[in-house]
Parts: structure tokens; sequence; C-alpha cells
């Protein structure tokens, strides 16, 4: 039996929720501007520090911190484009992105996996980075990749593994997070020219995008700015995710924790702007809070405002935004707090309308794979979908014609209508599959058996021959000199 692989469906919304006013936009804007301008930002990288001192950034280079005259940032961030194509090894999974249309990927990248088989706890391995792509190439949520697991026996390597395993699983676009540095980022360069075939193509279609994150408050990473360049100079999309954590690493207030972390993503988009005009960036922020009575690190509280200020912020600057989801700060698979934490936030993310959004199939604040998870996670992704679908209100949908032929206490299993609308009617949810008794499954089951089916059934489109040995040659070149 041949399977065909299922359609994206991204998520349309057609209505918009507002967090911020235009007025309050341009405040936090400008306290950004204030903070580039008057406290600066950390670069360890004589790269970046020579970049941005020969554009006219004022460089501590003792210090290694940069403060950005408001002209500067504003004339640089002039060339950015506002939206760009993301591509895949398949055309026709390129994600052309745009309002209104939101795409969604797995989330990554975790450092333990519960074994589908064992049921028991352990490191993650390359081979789970396999599995779950087989998993998201399938899925019609799924528009793009992001390794969802380290492949920790591969070592300083990992991440270029990470995206071998990707590749030879997937037709879709693939998001690292883990590429770090500037010698394993012209590797992946490297594989991701042999994916597309040439240099000018993988600029035209980058197969793959790269996610640094910046370190609060207010620093840079070294390898991953100096990798970011590499990316960058290549075509290749690369986004800048700010992870302050309210009360530690950023002001205890959401206003002051938010542009505290647009700063640091504003900062490098500059850089990036100033040393590749014109190459795609885009803007994220992932803010969590930090618990006064232990220090933990907790992403779901009950109030939860301002999660999503970030996509209006970013595309008050003119950026694509990354979102971020899911990512439960739930202990174990399936419960109710999986599921509140991760509808609430999905509804109210999709609502305020960015185009990529992370966070798929990870638990334990984004670190434990429960492979089941991904399919749960996969219902809740198509209910806020079709919640935020329009009516259909027409002559045929209205059915006032069987009305009228039913009439007072009569019923609607006779008519011809009913016959040809009650199959699509009802759409099932992982709450609704039915056993063999016509009872309803504990959905946990029926997301294990759908999973399992999955890497049974369905067989991604292998990568050709020729690619694989092109992947293998230039991995075993990085283990070599990388390991």
């Amino acid at each position: 039996m041949v399977i065909q692989q299922p359609v994206l469906e991204p998520i349309h919304s057609p209505y918009r929720f507002r967090y911020l006013s235009d007025e309050q936009l341009t405040q936090l804007q400008e306290a950004t501007l204030e903070i580039l301008e008057t406290v600066g930002v950390r670069f360890p990288s004589e790269k970046a520090l020579a970049i941005l001192s020969g554009h006219g950034a004022n460089v501590d280079k003792e210090k290694q911190i940069v403060k950005f005259p408001r002209d500067l940032v504003q004339k640089s961030l002039k060339t950015m484009p506002r939206y760009f194509t993301m591509g895949a090894r398949e055309i026709t999974f390129d994600l052309h992105l745009k309002d209104g249309v939101t795409y969604f990927t797995t989330d990554g990248c975790g450092v333990e996996t519960v074994d589908l088989e064992t049921g028991n706890r352990r490191p993650s391995c390359k081979a789970d980075v396999a599995m779950m792509a087989h998993v998201a190439d399938y899925l019609s949520s799924m528009a793009f990749y992001w390794p969802m697991v380290s492949a920790q026996d591969y070592g300083r390597t990992a991440p270029l593994h990470e995206m071998d395993a990707s590749w030879n699983n997937t037709i879709k676009h693939i998001q690292s997070e883990t590429i770090m540095g500037e010698i394993p980022a012209r590797y992946a360069v490297e594989m991701g020219t042999v994916i597309a075939g040439s240099r000018e193509e993988l600029r035209r279609r980058p197969n793959f995008s790269l996610v640094v994150c910046t370190i609060a408050p207010l620093s840079q990473d070294k390898d991953g700015i100096e990798g970011g360049l590499v990316m960058a100079e290549a075509g290749i999309p690369v986004g800048f995710l700010a992870m302050p954590t309210l009360g530690t690493t950023a002001p205890a207030t959401l206003a002051g924790a938010l542009a505290m972390g647009d700063a640091e993503v504003i900062s490098a988009a500059v850089l990036f702007q100033l040393a590749y005009p014109g190459c795609p960036i885009f803007h994220s922020m992932m803010h969590a809070w930090a618990d006064p009575r232990t220090g933990a690190y907790i992403s779901y509280p009950l109030d939860g405002r301002a999660r999503h200020t970030l996509i209006e912020t970013a595309h008050h600057w003119g950026m694509p935004a990354l979102g971020g989801c899911f990512g439960t700060d739930s202990r174990n698979v399936g419960t109710w707090q999986s599921a509140v934490e991760a509808a609430t936030d999905l509804l109210i993310a999709v609502l305020v309308r960015p185009e990529i959004v992370t966070g798929i199939g990870l638990s334990e604040t984004y670190t434990l794979l429960y492979p089941e998870q991904i399919i749960l996670d996969n219902d809740i992704y198509h209910r806020v979908r079709h919640a935020l679908m329009q009516l259909d209100i027409n002559e045929e949908t209205l059915a006032l014609d069987t009305i009228r032929a039913v009439g007072p206490g009569g019923q609607f299993l006779s008519q011809k209508h009913t016959r040809q609308h009650m199959p699509t009617s009802l759409v099932r949810a992982i709450t609704h599959e039915l056993d063999e008794n016509n009872k309803y499954r504990d959905p946990l089951e029926v997301a294990r058996l759908r999973l399992r089916w999955i890497l049974e059934n369905y067989h991604p489109e292998p990568l050709e021959q020729a690619k694989q040995q092109e992947l293998n040659r230039i991995l075993a070149a990085a283990d070599k000199e990388l390991s």
C-alpha cells in the first residue's frame, strides 16, 4: 500500500488580536533604542566588533560592549526584508512567508527521550532525531522541522548529524538552533548546497535556517554570532531568540523584559544588515519567570500575558516573527496541564499572527521528548486551525429546503442533504477514536497507536544516494576536524 504524504495545512487566521496599541509599540521601540544607545550590548567576537566599529557604532574593544547610535540602527534595518522564502527539499513544501498565514514546527532541542519501546528515560540520540523527522514529514501540521532532540551520540558534531538525520527523513524545510561556530556553520552550508544542488539555488530557496539564542542580559554568543554570519553570507535565514527570565536575567516586569530582550535581538539584526545588507532575518523572544521561592524556570504561570507581544514588536520593526508555543511545564504526557498550557497559548499566539511558530512535541519546558506527545499536540493544533476557519453560510449550508421537508418534530437521518453532509460534518478529534467495541479509546493510547502506524506504514521520500554519500563525506570530514 502506497501512502501519500499529506498536504501542508498551515493556519490561516482572518482574525487579529492586539496586545499593544501603536502608541505602546512606539514606546517600547523607543526604550529599545535608548538601551542600545546608552547601555549597549556585549559582543564577544572580534569579527563582530570590527564590522560594527567600521560602520560607526561606539565600540569598547576592551569590554567588548557596543553602543548603537539610533540613526545607525534605523538606517541599517531599512535593508532588512519583511518577508522571504524558506525553501524545502521538495519545492511544493517551500514556505513563502506572508501576513495571515502561520507555519508551525516541532520544538527543539531536548536532551532526553522516553523510549518508545521500553518507556525508560534516557539521553537522546541521532536515531531519535531521525524518528521524529519521519513523523513530522507525515503530519500536515508540520510545515518545517526543528531537530527535536540532541544527537548526543556524536559529541561536538551533533548539530551536523542532526541535520543529516533530518534531511534523510523529511522533504520539508529544516531549522537548526544548535549549529554554533564558524567551522560547523561552513560544514552546514556545504551540506545545504549538496541538498540544493548549487550555491545559487541554496540562496534562492534556502533549505534550512538557523536560530541563534542571545544571552540575557544584553549579551551575544560568540559562536552563535560567528556561525550566523557564515549563514547570512550564503543567504540562509537567521533568527535571533532572546530568552529573558523575569527577576533573574531580566527586569521583573513584562515591559522591562520585553524591551531588554528586544535590544538583544535588534543589536544582532543591525550587525547582520551591516555585514550583508538584505540578508533574511527574523525576530523571536521566549521569556519566562523565575519562581521567587525556588528560582525554578517557569514558562506558564497563571498570568502569562505578553508571551506573544514579541510578535507585535517584531512586526513593528518590519521583521517576521518566530513565536513560541507548547513546550509545557508538565512532567508527564497527556495530562490536564500539558493540554491547557498548549491550547490557550496556541490560540492566542495565532491570533497575533506570527509567520512561524515552534514548540510542538516536547514537555518539561522544552527538554523532554515523549514521542507520542507530537500526536497529542497535533490534535490541539488542528482544533485551533478549525476554530479559526470562517463559517460557510450559503444556500446549501443553511439547508432551508431540508428544514421545511422535515418540519417540527421530525428527524433528519433520512434526508438526502444529511447523507451528503454527515460524512464530513463530524471531524473526529483524538478523543473520539473508536475501538472494536465502538467505545472511545483513551487519547494517549490513540496517540501511541497513530505514532506506531506512521513509523511502520509511512515512508518519507528518500534522499538521493549520491547526495547521501556527499553528506556522509562532509560529516566524516567534520568529525575528523572537530571531534
